[in-house]
């Protein structure tokens, strides 16, 4: 129950924030003016974000028909599904112009059979001294070949500018896929791609196929961001998903599910292995110096600390993330910049409260 109350201080400060925010800028408490503040304080959408600062910048305030574009642009849960059906559509359509053209290449060919099989009847029948009636069976035969050439270039024109559209078209629905599945920030998967693939190998894994999972913690990044602001606090957490992807193999599911919250998940991988992947992510983050591009300033070290957890025999998804996210707690709070194993087991008391404080 800890972790939940944290949670809710968390989500009470946000709020508050996020309504002060409204009352300088405007220009109502309408719930979708709530939903672009508060993703803002959370920090979810930098691109939002991004876009809600130009807007500001430019008027001091934002107008109701700011809120409902950055609103319809960024959060409205049914835009990624509505791109996903306009491209769905276009595919239909063009599949169905494909086949028309098929259908008339097929019926095209059939004609043409048709007339070789009756030129060649008429030759057959033809005695062999009527020259001149051989001659306008051939004339015939070439005039029929170039009016089949002739269509068989338009079909061929048609397919080809047919496969260049399907092709756009297969791009434009990957890449929609891919933003469902892809944090914008970091470019990691985000937490629904992170929990569907944990709930995967949890329902594949069995005790021959060892699975790990690594829960990381950006620590006392709330005071960093509250000192060099919310763009620099961007830049560290590109930072570590950066180290997370330079030490990580292939294979691994590697995620930002929730603001300076990231997750490895670690398939066919033994205890001692994934624990000397998440110190060398560890060493390698505090090995790097981080520097604000704007002025040059070193702004110091960043450390970050990390749960590791086993799949068990039993585990549930919870039960496993759960399990990874004590361990990273008690790293917390044994001194921050370690990582912890559940090798041990996890005390009691290892759940902090998650409220602000706890979690910097």
């Amino acid at each position: 129950m800890d972790g939940i109350h944290g949670d809710r201080e968390r989500s009470f400060a946000l709020a508050e924030r996020a309504n002060a925010l409204m009352r300088d800028y405007g220009p109502s408490a309408t719930p979708h003016s709530y939903a672009v503040w508060y993703a803002y304080v959370a920090g979810t959408y930098p691109h939002m974000n991004d876009a809600l600062k130009r807007l500001t910048g430019a008027s001091g305030c934002l107008t109701g028909q700011d809120i409902e574009s950055l609103y319809a642009s960024y959060l409205d849960p049914a835009r990624l599904s509505a791109a996903t059906e306009r491209a769905s559509s276009s595919v239909l359509s063009e599949i169905a112009g494909v086949m028309e053209v098929l259908d008339l290449s097929l019926g095209s060919s059939a004609q043409y059979a048709a007339s070789l099989r009756t030129l060649t009847q008429d030759l057959d029948g033809m005695p062999s001294n009527q020259t001149s009636s051989v001659r306008e069976v051939v004339a015939a035969l070439v005039a029929t070949t170039r009016e089949v050439t002739a269509n068989n270039r338009t079909l061929e024109a048609r397919m080809r500018e047919s496969r260049r559209e399907i092709e756009a078209l297969r791009e434009t629905l990957e890449a929609t896929r891919l933003e469902s599945l892809t944090d914008p920030l970091t470019g990691l998967s985000n937490r629904k791609h992170f929990e569907d693939s944990l709930g995967q190998l949890v329902r594949g894994a069995s005790a021959a196929t060892p699975a790990c999972l690594i829960v990381i913690d950006v620590d006392s990044f709330k005071r960093f961001n509250d000192v060099y602001g919310h763009i620099t606090g961007d830049q560290v957490l590109r930072l570590v998903a950066l180290v997370m992807r330079e030490h990580v193999k292939a294979g691994a599911i590697l995620a930002r599910f929730g603001g300076e919250e990231f997750a490895m998940l670690l398939p066919d991988t033994g205890r001692a292995a994934a624990y000397a992947i998440a110190e060398t992510v560890r060493t390698s983050v505090m090995a790097r110096e981080l520097v604000k591009r704007s002025t040059g300033e070193s702004l110091g070290k960043i450390t970050i600390s990390l749960g590791l957890a086993m799949h068990q025999p039993g585990d549930t998804a919870v039960s496993f993330l759960e399990r990874a996210d004590q361990c990273m707690f008690r790293a917390k709070r044994d001194g921050r910049n370690r990582t912890v194993d559940d090798a041990d087991g996890i005390p009691a008391d290892a759940v902090l409260d998650r409220n602000l404080s706890n979690v910097a």
